[in-house]
């Protein structure tokens, strides 16, 4: 790279090889909330986080903090951050880049001697990713007071993740009660975990968006019979309306995605009944994972669906009972004008970059609704991720850094 940045490459490529490093030997890259390992991660965390002279500390939700205090005590604070924990065989760049680029930026004010006039926060949220506990973004609900309760009793074996939240430092005893309201601002960097970004030859997406998640639960009821004796035209089988259905999903996506926003539908899970080789199946259950950027889009799509079921049902002779919203969350929006920082910083260190939404979910989007927040992509290879292929070039994750950086430096000017 040959821009002169404010940033150093070499400290986060030698951060990020070192967390690498503390991985299951036979799996990586693996480094799973609520295990060894992640706490050996946290623990070289901290210690970087100490040696960039930042105040560490881990919060009732079991976030892993480093502070930095500003100039003018009360004025608030400006939070910059991602994840540390993997999901199985897939997470050496997923959430690590953006919590060591975060790091960077502490560490780049401290070289330069700029101080801030707002609190510099650089967080390490806990458990992003689905945990052990069948629950995922636990420190970014935690740390902002969207924790369902019942979630604490949730068990893994004989732990709950209120034993695991203690484990790692938190305090699920005033988990309920915690706020955040000095929060004036929140930045996140993270991979693309798509294409898009290599393919155009860009090096930073602006987050416009995190699509709203709703999955959708569809039964279809047929009728079990033999199936070497029952005639083709006399069956009411279960998967072969199903699989008109998995085909309808697609190209009704497909249509949706003509429209300005992201769209989504993934047929994810599928379940047949009796799940056997001489019997017409009698049942299929399965489980539509849609993504959206607009809501409406969303919306146009379910009332599709609802529509649709009952030609499939008539055209092939099975029942299917109206599809149920088994989850429904809405899009979350960056702020409009972080977003307009973020482009300016791009600008200032001379990165090509364009809008683009997320069609994954991520800790900002917890955040953002207790503060302005916004996050950035860097390109991987091939867009792949959550997968032991997973790649980012050390360069375009420090430019993504120093975004941040210019980004940090404008929102504690234009806030003050």
């Amino acid at each position: 790279m040959n821009r002169n940045l404010p940033v150093n490459a070499d400290r986060i490529a030698e951060d990020i090889d070192a967390l690498a490093k503390i991985t299951e030997p036979d799996h990586p890259w693996t480094r799973r909330a609520f295990s060894p390992l992640f706490l050996d991660g946290r623990a070289y965390i901290e210690a970087r986080m100490k040696a960039a002279g930042l105040e560490t500390r881990i919060d009732a939700g079991g976030n892993l903090i480093g502070r930095r205090a500003g100039k003018k005590p009360g004025l608030g604070t400006l939070m910059v951050g991602s994840h540390s924990d993997t999901v199985p065989d897939g997470g050496r760049f997923d959430g690590i880049a953006g919590t060591i680029s975060a790091l960077e930026v502490a560490r780049a004010l401290k070289d330069k001697g700029i101080e801030l006039d707002h609190d510099l926060e650089i967080v390490d949220l806990l458990a992003e990713e689905v945990s052990i506990f069948g629950v995922s973004c636990i420190g970014s609900r935690g740390m902002t007071g969207q924790l369902p309760e019942a979630w604490l009793s949730r068990a893994s074996g004989d732990r709950t993740l209120a034993d695991g939240i203690r484990e790692v430092g938190g305090d699920p005893a005033i988990l309920l009660e915690q706020k955040r309201p000095d929060l004036k601002g929140f930045l996140e960097l993270h991979i693309e975990q798509g294409p898009i970004l290599e393919a155009e030859h860009r090096d930073v997406g602006i987050v416009t968006a995190i699509a709203g998640i709703t999955r959708v639960e569809i039964t279809v009821e047929g009728r079990a019979d033999h199936a070497g004796t029952t005639p083709m035209d006399r069956r009411a089988d279960a998967l072969v309306a199903a699989s008109q259905l998995v085909l309808d999903i697609r190209e009704a996506a497909i249509g949706l995605t003509k429209t300005p926003g992201h769209f989504a539908a993934t047929v994810g899970e599928f379940r047949i009944e009796p799940n056997a080789a001489n019997v017409v199946p009698s049942k299929v259950v399965m489980l539509i994972d849609g993504r959206a950027e607009i809501r409406s889009d969303m919306e146009t799509f379910c009332v599709w669906l609802d529509e649709h079921v009952a030609k499939i049902a008539a055209t092939h002779g099975v029942v299917i009972a109206t599809p149920k919203r088994v989850s429904d969350n809405f899009p979350t929006p960056g702020n409009p004008g972080i977003i307009e920082t973020l482009e300016r910083a791009c600008d200032t260190v001379g990165a090509l970059h364009r809008r683009m939404a997320s069609g994954a979910g991520h800790d900002t989007a917890w955040m953002a609704k207790v503060a302005p927040a916004a996050m950035i992509f860097v390109p991987c290879k091939d867009g792949r991720s959550h997968c032991a292929d997973e790649w980012a070039e050390n360069d375009d994750i420090a430019l993504g850094a120093a975004v941040l950086f210019e980004a940090v430096r404008e929102m504690d000017k234009a806030l003050a």
